[in-house]
């Protein structure tokens, strides 16, 4: 599979200061672990450039921004709240973000790739329309939906959100819309931050329906997710027949992760990479970007997101054989 990849070391200077989770040593793990297992040179690289501003303030509120890019220039340490740190370079930096996403979409449009993994930060799925929440300054996955719809006139993007906790922006960016479906699988919201993404969470108006919230208990392991994916996950993005595929690649879902409480492996991971690329495969035309969430333990970020990576560079037809080799 021809899988693009987004990486800068510009992303590096957002500087969240010193014990904070979402920190540039994250990036500096994957890139390693990458290298180590030679997965880096089977990737494409694609060249970042920063988003619009028209573009952000088609989900953004102007007034947000113009706030988030003052309190940047003011050499302010927080915006919002306690867990959302910024620097001076932060504003741009989310800008770069959010446009590296663009550009792998339109390497994927243009027949350029078939796929693409977009190592960046700051992430993006809590950010809401009118403020930042859980170290997301800009909401890149959600952009990313809004680009496919408007530029390239898609009417069916799907959003599958695995971090462990709730993509609460990216659902409520989207609940009212019929053309982006949201599926978010995650801890239960009574248990873990954000507090949101409760089964009863489906959208409104037109949008009721296009949103599913699979909320799993603390202590959940791969047998219960892969339950969901068979029994929920699945159904739903064949009854919707996504045209393009979009992963909120979050992997604080793992055994080891500190902001959780969930036991997944880096091979589950896997797992659920060839499940959505089979989606991908058979309704898209194997399109699907991948954008990295959250995942806070260095070394089991770097190995889930090696194992998510390898599984994505796996042709499609391989990928029963694989998950035969695996005991799946």
């Amino acid at each position: 599979m021809r899988t693009g990849f987004v990486y800068d070391d510009r992303f590096l200077e957002h500087d969240t200061g010193p014990g904070h989770p979402e920190r540039p040593d994250r990036l500096r793990a994957i890139i390693e672990k990458l290298q180590q297992n030679h997965l880096i040179d089977q990737l494409i690289r694609i060249e970042p450039e920063k988003i619009s501003l028209d573009r952000v303030l088609r989900l953004h509120d102007r007034e947000y921004i113009e706030r988030l890019q003052q309190s940047c220039m003011d050499g302010k340490r927080f915006i919002d709240s306690d867990d959302s740190a910024i620097c001076e370079q932060s504003f741009d930096i989310a800008l770069l973000a959010a446009g590296s996403i663009l550009a792998a979409v339109d390497a994927i449009m243009n027949d350029t790739i078939d796929q693409a993994f977009c190592a960046v930060r700051p992430p993006g799925h809590h950010a809401e329309h009118d403020q930042s929440l859980g170290f997301c300054l800009l909401n890149n996955i959600a952009l990313a939906a809004d680009y496919l719809t408007d530029r390239y006139k898609l009417k069916r993007v799907a959003i599958i959100d695995y971090d462990v906790h709730h993509g609460n922006g990216t659902q409520h960016l989207f609940e009212k819309r019929d053309d982006i479906l949201v599926i978010n699988i995650h801890q239960h919201p009574s248990t873990l931050f954000p507090g949101t993404g409760f089964v009863y969470e489906e959208g409104e108006e037109q949008g009721k329906g296009y949103t599913m919230n699979l909320p799993l208990q603390p202590n959940s392991d791969f047998s219960d997710y892969r339950q969901i994916f068979i029994h929920k996950i699945l159904p739903k993005l064949n009854e919707f027949k996504p045209e393009f595929v979009l992963l909120s690649s979050g992997f604080d879902a793992s055994q080891d992760d500190p902001l959780s409480n969930m036991n997944l492996s880096p091979i589950n991971f896997a797992w659920i990479t060839n499940m959505l690329k089979q989606v991908a495969a058979k309704y898209a035309h194997h399109r699907l970007i991948s954008v990295l969430e959250g995942g806070y333990d260095l070394r089991s970020l770097a190995e889930c997101t090696a194992s998510h990576v390898q599984a994505l560079l796996v042709d499609p037809e391989e990928d029963s054989l694989m998950r035969i080799k695996s005991g799946f």
